[in-house]
This record gives C-alpha cells, structure tokens and sequence, in this order.
C-alpha cells in the first residue's frame, strides 16, 4: 500500500523531472530515498542549489523566505518544493561541504546513501512524532536495508562533523520499533535485520 495516493506521488514526480531540465540541484529528501530503495514514493520535493541557481527559480515561481527553517519554499500544482542553500540552510552537515558526497542515480544528483541516512535522521529528530516523522522512520529503515550501506562511511562522517550521537539515537529507534510492515518487514523479517545492524552501533 503507498503511503501517499499515487496521483500525488506521480503529480510530484513529473514536477520533480520538470525541475531537473531546467536548473541544476542535489536532490535529497524522500525522492532521493526512492532512488536507492525504489520503496516508497515521495509529495514534497527537497533540492541543495547555489546561489545562481535560487536567482534562476525566483525568475520564474514566486519564492518565499523561511528564516525560522533557513530555507527557501515554492509551490507548484500544490506540490511543496523545499530549497536548501550552502552558507545558510542547517542541515547538520554544511552545504558547502556536502558537495564530496555527491551521486549520480538515474539521471538526478542526489548524495551517498550514508549521507541521506544523516539527514534524514536530523529531519526525524525534529519532527518525530507527527506524520511526517513517520514517513522519514520509515525511510531510514528502507536506506539501512540497502545491502550495500556503509555503516564505516556513515561512522566517519558522524565523527568529522560531530554528530557521533545519531549513532545511539539511531540504536534507540530500532530497538523501539518492532515491524515495518510498509516495507513487508514482519516483526522476524525486522528482528533479523536489526541484529545485523545493531552489531555496527555502540551498545
């Protein structure tokens, strides 16, 4: 069962390929998510450009300023598109840095899955107790899946920008979650998976 109706999921994702012909940007959020996993299809749009870029999307779509967040919104078709900037967006790993970890999937910039799994986990922090939340737990579980993670990368970059405690804040969501069942993970199916996991993180 989708999380969000097709409809949307299909009306993001043509908005989404539409952006990409016509400005340059690191796509990360769900979509990028959906890139690694192919599991669950995203609404929002969440996009890194440079300056010159932002000027390019204020020439064509109304461009609203979220200082409380850092970060800059349009909306297209009802589509909310979230724009992260180097120098000013807080995404726990400076912008201007988060370039080295850069990935070609299926046409669209996006980052290292590692990487993803970090901002997803600063996203949950702030906002896990509402739907949201539930959509970004979900997509951590589905990264951590992947059977190529590198749980030495992730540690590494943890460490250079010291955020050495997502590794036990991630431990404590495993431990508190028992299924997945967006993800066909039944309680066997998530134990197994996260034994293999918790072996990678500090007790």
């Amino acid at each position: 069962m989708p999380y969000y109706q097709d409809l949307i999921t299909e009306k993001s994702f043509k908005i989404l390929q539409d952006l990409k012909r016509k400005y340059n940007f690191i796509l990360i959020g769900g979509w990028a998510v959906f890139l690694y996993t192919k599991n669950l299809k995203s609404k929002d749009i969440d996009i890194i450009v440079d300056y010159d870029e932002l000027e390019k999307i204020r020439n064509d779509f109304p461009l609203n300023k979220n200082e409380r967040l850092k970060k800059y919104e349009i909306q297209i078709n009802e589509i909310d598109i979230d724009i992260y900037l180097p120098f000013y967006s807080d995404l726990k790993i400076p912008l201007e840095e988060i370039k080295q970890y850069s990935r070609k999937i299926e046409g669209f910039t996006t980052l290292a899955a590692e990487v993803l799994l970090i901002l997803k986990q600063a996203a949950f922090s702030e906002r896990q107790a509402s739907a949201k939340g539930e959509k970004d737990k979900i997509d951590l579980i589905s990264l951590l899946n992947l059977d190529d993670f590198n749980f030495k990368l992730y540690q590494e970059i943890l460490k250079k920008y010291d955020l050495v405690k997502y590794q036990n804040m991630l431990a404590d969501l495993l431990k508190e979650t028992k299924e997945v069942p967006e993800l066909k993970l039944n309680q066997y199916q998530f134990a197994k998976l996260k034994r293999k996991i918790l072996k990678f993180l500090p007790d």
